[in-house]
């Protein structure tokens, strides 16, 4: 009989998830922290608006920047690691061929299933390097470009976040807009949890918790501390 195909889905987008976390839960946490912080100093809306505004610009700017730099220090460490490992493949071959039986030993494999398995490396040195950065180093192979969207990514989740806090008083008094400022980004931290869970493996509706209560314990802790030094 015809067997039907097993076709494994894995979610492959692991980096770009955690990019878009980073840059969300910070765009959404610090922007929401400031305003509620200067509601409980300032009684006007436009300052708030244009401090925000400001916060947006340079924490995006400087969240992408850092997300870039990671990302080529990442890059860096794996091609430097990766010549060491292409210098001890040519000149230290007895040592390496120790280090390939010792991971294949450490998952149960025989002295005689492992020789075959060290002869074929020794005939493809460049397969060989790659066996050992991934199962000696745990390094997998960056993608060329992965640095710049990196960048992109963590700043543009960033502004998209923290527009979402200061958008009320865009558009409110002081007064209305933070209460409405308080439920939409409460309403916002409470899916980007969910969501972030779902894509993570966590608990969806624990991550949705956890995400809130940061949020809404950092803004009130600005808020309470404007209002303590007003």
């Amino acid at each position: 009989m015809p067997q039907t195909p097993h076709i494994e889905r894995h979610f492959a987008g692991s980096a770009t998830v955690r990019d878009i976390v980073i840059g969300m839960s910070d765009g959404l946490t610090v922007p929401f922290a400031l305003a509620a912080g200067l509601s409980g100093a300032v009684d006007n809306a436009s300052i708030i608006v244009t401090a925000g505004l400001a916060e947006i610009a340079a924490g995006s700017i400087a969240m992408g920047l850092g997300g870039y730099l990671a990302a080529r220090s990442d890059a860096e460490h794996y091609h430097t690691e990766r010549a060491r490992e292409e210098t001890e493949v040519r000149e230290k071959a007895a040592v390496e061929a120790q280090e390939v039986a010792d991971v294949f030993r450490a998952y149960g494999l025989t002295p005689a299933e492992i020789k075959p398995v060290v002869e074929a490396f020794r005939k493809r040195p460049e397969a060989w390097v790659d066996f050992m950065m991934r199962f000696e180093l745990g390094l997998e192979k960056p993608e060329p470009r992965r640095a710049l969207a990196s960048a992109l990514t963590i700043a543009a989740a960033y502004i998209g976040g923290g527009f979402i806090p200061l958008g009320p008083y865009m558009a409110m008094n002081t007064t209305t807009a933070l209460a409405g400022s308080v439920t939409i980004t409460l309403l916002a931290l409470a899916i980007f949890g969910y969501v972030k869970g779902h894509f993570t493996g966590a608990s969806p509706v624990r991550s949705s918790v956890q995400t809130v209560l940061i949020g809404g314990l950092a803004a009130t802790a600005a808020f309470l501390i404007a209002r303590a030094i007003s």
